[in-house]
């Protein structure tokens, strides 16, 4: 079954902090599996999609050993957390017989496939979810930057970031109950008003390709459904 979307192909960035759960790192594989059910639910709708997923969730497990580390060798260490996030969520998509792919900026064969853009083109038109692993293959440029580069090159209508609140507020709502909730931002004032949605770079890159942004909750069922028919709760960044 296919509907009508108001964002038909779209690149979803999710933290790698999402795939905690509960935990103080590593992985729930429950999370993981109704991310994926969420994914599923899109793709049956008509979407298509790709994700990048951060590392956090791993990358703070080993933190620690690399303060002191110089920068390049500990994003790196990041990309590979990508990788190992990236695979997890293949594994949660397969077993629903979603078709996925992984494809890595960093080549690994053994692993996952080598990130081309004509090859990337060509799984999304097939109806496949592909999952952009290892960042930009370069260290100093976070995932975020990443799913930005990713969204304009796969010519996304929008990039979708899932977050633990349904929105872009004035202050972090957990501790600020009074934090005002924005349901429209420019670039200019995420950039200004440095709200942190995503680092500048990916704002810059967004708005360069005329890409939306919108900041949603992953933790309603049925929350990307409703972003892709322009029914959620959220914050558009336009």
């Amino acid at each position: 079954m296919t509907a009508k979307l108001s964002y038909r192909r779209i690149l979803l960035k999710i933290s790698g902090e999402a795939l905690m759960g509960d935990q103080d790192y590593g992985m729930d594989m429950q999370m993981i599996e109704r991310i994926a059910r969420e994914i599923c639910g899109a793709m049956r709708q008509g979407s298509q999609m790709g994700l990048v997923i951060g590392g956090g969730n791993i990358f703070r497990g080993v933190a620690g050993v690399a303060k002191g580390m110089e920068r390049a060798s500990a994003d790196y260490m990041g990309m590979l957390a990508t990788v190992m996030n990236a695979l997890a969520m293949k594994n949660a998509l397969n077993s629903m017989t979603m078709e996925c792919r992984v494809m890595s900026a960093i080549p690994m064969p053994a692993v996952c496939e080598t990130y081309t853009r004509g090859r990337a083109l060509s799984h999304l038109e097939k109806g496949r979810v592909v999952i952009f692993a290892a960042g930009t293959g370069n260290p100093y440029f976070t995932t975020d930057t990443a799913a930005a580069l990713r969204a304009a090159e796969m010519g996304c209508d929008a990039l979708l970031k899932g977050t633990q609140v349904d929105g872009v507020y004035s202050a972090d709502p957990k501790t600020h109950p009074d934090a005002e909730r924005y349901d429209h931002l420019s670039y200019a004032d995420v950039l200004s008003r440095d709200l942190r949605v995503m680092d500048a770079a990916a704002i810059a890159l967004t708005r360069d390709n005329n890409i939306p942004v919108i900041v949603f909750s992953l933790h309603e069922d049925g929350s990307l459904l409703k972003v892709l028919n322009d029914r959620a709760v959220c914050t558009k960044i336009s």
